[in-house]
């Protein structure tokens, strides 16, 4: 025997079980006297039938447990089933993804008609962006969830810390590279793009990231307390943390102070800020598109454009090749980051053209994907690079080559770069894997830059110092790549009129006294064939005006100056005050 404790059931069954167990022996042989006249077939007469007892009804009446729902109320259990399990995927869709999901996977989400579609399209949702998707863990999930964790943390106010702007932004673009927080407010020395002058602001936070995908580099990102109770809001406006720009006479800007403005116009000028008027206004007012455009850019989830290239890059296994060539050189940013241009040439003989209205059209998918040696992603780019040329011309210019541009910020230390390209209208990809060592720029070693060699370097408008393609700094300077075969960059007389040098050279000594650099520059250009000079100039920083600890060196060549051949071009940089050389090299073919 075993012993059950009574208290594990629920007291209509104890009741029952005692009820059984304390009914008087002629009522159990009654009850047996009934069954057999049951299986007798003779049939019991009403009395026996319906008992007055509710002791002796039937057990699957008496006990709920065993009793059988109704078809209403399997009806009823399946809808508030249906329910619970909705609210799991509504949790999924307007809050777990909500800041990432595209407008299309919502969509598709949406047109999903059971739960099993439902959790596939999770699945395949979170594959999409697995950097790693060779192993069992989802990195880009798990980085997911943990910042909304974070954010759930530090950002609440009043709301989940997921529903804030500062929350949202963090989900998306993780932590930002520097954080200027301003949590109570206070007196604030404005800039000169803001009006200069002194003012008092309501709390607020200014979110810098040195490069976001798709948005662009030296991202800013303000965030405003107008209510003063922690919720903080993004803004286009940087006017909106003032405090006193609603009150007369007060937290005036310089011009304002100087009666070369007034107040009220920062009312009625218009535009999508109400900043005082100051010597950077009409730069400032050039700029509320870029602004406009940035602010929309923060809105849209990152998109998830090139699946296909990334497997490709993931396997690196190609039926039908299509070559290409890639260059990388690096430019000193700051102390800590340095640019890392990638070049990628396609020749057109290599395209496939298709007719578009008269005009020869290829167009060539280009995925790249930057790790660390330990597999870590640091940086993935996606971007169609498109060429068109006039039909008749097509056959002509077969030799000539497309060029596609990324430039990538990253801290000093060894990558991986991996790239896929594809053919759209063609069959055609190619990969192409390498390692590199970005160098780091210490304060007390005279360095350069890398020493590019372009077909292209020219100044660039002021409006677009810094940005588009092939830009560094104030000159767009477009590079020449070799070949993989090892073979020089090649320029051709008649169809290139010269060849262009462009190099950086960083931390010239200063001297104490006159607080000026003091260096030599010489260039050397070497045909290698018969190693002797053709080229051979000098420089100074005396005869380069006011230059600083660093100083950006550009040169040109005719080609018609040049014979046929390969050359070697060598800059020696001596520094007269810290007593340091350098001399970068790069080397070319002439055809």
């Amino acid at each position: 025997m075993f012993r059950v404790g009574l208290r594990s059931f629920p007291s209509f069954i104890v009741l029952a079980l005692i009820a059984a167990l304390s009914a008087p022996a002629g009522a159990q042989n009654d009850k047996a006297a009934v069954a057999n006249n049951d299986q007798s077939g003779t049939a019991p007469n009403a009395q026996s039938a319906t008992p007055s007892n509710p002791q002796q009804q039937p057990a699957d009446q008496s006990d709920p447990l065993k009793r059988q729902p109704t078809a209403k109320q399997k009806k009823e259990q399946k809808r508030a089933l249906n329910v619970e399990l909705s609210k799991v995927y509504k949790k999924w869709l307007n809050e777990d993804v909500v800041w990432i999901i595209t407008d299309q996977e919502r969509a598709a989400f949406k047109q999903l008609s059971n739960d099993e579609e439902r959790d596939n399209f999770i699945e395949a949702f979170w594959q999409r962006r697995d950097p790693t998707p060779d192993t069992e863990e989802n990195e880009y999930k798990e980085e997911h969830y943990r910042r909304i964790a974070y954010a759930n943390e530090h950002f609440a106010a009043g709301i989940p810390g997921w529903k804030t702007d500062r929350g949202r932004i963090y989900i998306m673009y993780g932590p930002a590279d520097e954080v200027d927080s301003h949590p109570s407010g206070g007196t604030y020395e404005r800039p000169m793009d803001e009006g200069g002058g002194e003012t008092s602001t309501y709390p607020f936070e200014d979110w810098r990231y040195r490069y976001l995908e798709g948005i662009g580099q030296e991202v800013i990102i303000e965030f405003v307390d107008t209510c003063m109770c922690g919720e903080y809001h993004m803004t286009i406006d940087r006017s909106e943390k003032d405090a006193l720009k609603y009150t007369p006479n007060a937290g005036l800007t310089l011009y304002e102070q100087m009666g070369l403005s007034n107040k009220a116009s920062r009312f009625s000028n218009g535009g999508l800020e109400q900043l005082g008027a100051g010597p950077d206004s009409s730069s400032q007012a050039a700029k509320e598109f870029d602004r406009l455009e940035q602010y929309a850019k923060l809105q849209a989830p990152p998109p998830i454009k090139y699946k296909d290239l990334e497997e490709v890059v993931n396997t690196k296994i190609i039926t039908n090749l299509m070559p290409f060539d890639v260059r990388t050189d690096f430019v000193k940013v700051t102390g800590d980051t340095v640019l890392v241009p990638i070049t990628i040439q396609m020749k057109y003989r290599d395209i496939t053209f298709v007719n578009k209205e008269g005009v020869q059209r290829g167009t060539v998918n280009i995925f790249g994907r930057i790790t660390t040696l330990t597999g870590r992603v640091v940086q993935v780019f996606e971007d169609p690079a498109q060429v068109d040329v006039p039909a008749e011309l097509l056959p002509r210019v077969a030799e000539n080559s497309s060029v596609y541009w990324k430039a990538v910020p990253l801290r000093p230390g060894r990558y991986k770069i991996d790239i896929a390209v594809k053919d759209v209208n063609g069959d055609r990809k190619g990969v192409w894997s390498r390692g590199i060592q970005v160098p780091e720029y210490s304060d007390d070693k005279l360095s350069t830059s890398s020493l590019i060699v372009a077909d292209v370097m020219e100044p660039v408008p002021t409006k677009d110092v810094s940005s588009g393609s092939f830009v560094i700094g104030l000159n767009k300077v477009r590079p020449r790549v070799a070949p993989a075969n090892g073979k020089p960059a090649v320029f051709k007389r008649g169809r290139d009129p010269k060849v262009n040098f462009w190099m950086q050279v960083y931390n010239l000594g200063v001297d104490e006294k006159t607080h000026k650099a003091s260096a030599t520059f010489e260039y050397d250009i070497v045909n290698i064939a018969t190693n002797k000079p053709v080229v051979q100039k000098a420089e100074s920083t005396d005869t380069m005006g006011n230059v600083g600890d660093q100083v950006t060196l550009q040169k040109s060549i005719a080609l018609a100056n040049l014979q046929p051949g390969t050359y070697k071009i060598e800059i020696k940089v001596n520094d007269n005050v810290s007593k340091q050389t350098v001399d970068p090299s790069a080397t070319f073919a002439v055809e």
